[in-house]
């Protein structure tokens, strides 16, 4: 059963992805026709990529079947992604890689997941 919700999320991440990467595609082809233009075009336009990547893994990491993803931070940057943060177990810790890796668009994931010790629930005075 997590499998297969695992790879309905997957199948969603790929189509997200997928039609974003087009457009990513065609903005990359119009750079060379504005030189002047083009570095700080290119930039703004590399950083909305990466945003729309993290948003992407982290989106992907919520939808993906007992994980907890409360505590872990996504960072992209040329398709390279970084994980890092805390999971209550320590298979998480494989699932947010195995999970990240599988987002189109992400070519490499640096994965500093630890393992978070929780306080008992509360109240004291």
């Amino acid at each position: 059963m997590k499998t297969v919700n695992l790879l309905k999320a997957l199948g969603v991440a790929v189509c997200v992805a997928s039609a974003s990467g087009a457009y990513a595609q065609a903005s990359d082809a119009m750079a060379p026709a504005n030189t002047a233009a083009a570095p700080a075009a290119n930039s703004k336009s590399m950083h909305q990529a990466d945003r729309k990547l993290g948003h992407d893994v982290r989106r992907a990491l919520a939808r993906a079947q007992g994980f907890n993803v409360s505590n872990v931070f996504v960072r992209a940057r040329g398709g390279a992604v970084t994980l890092s943060g805390s999971v209550p177990q320590g298979d998480m810790i494989q699932q947010a890689a195995d999970v990240a890796k599988g987002v189109p668009g992400v070519t490499s994931v640096n994965n500093r997941i630890t393992i978070g010790v929780r306080s008992g629930g509360g109240g004291g005075s």
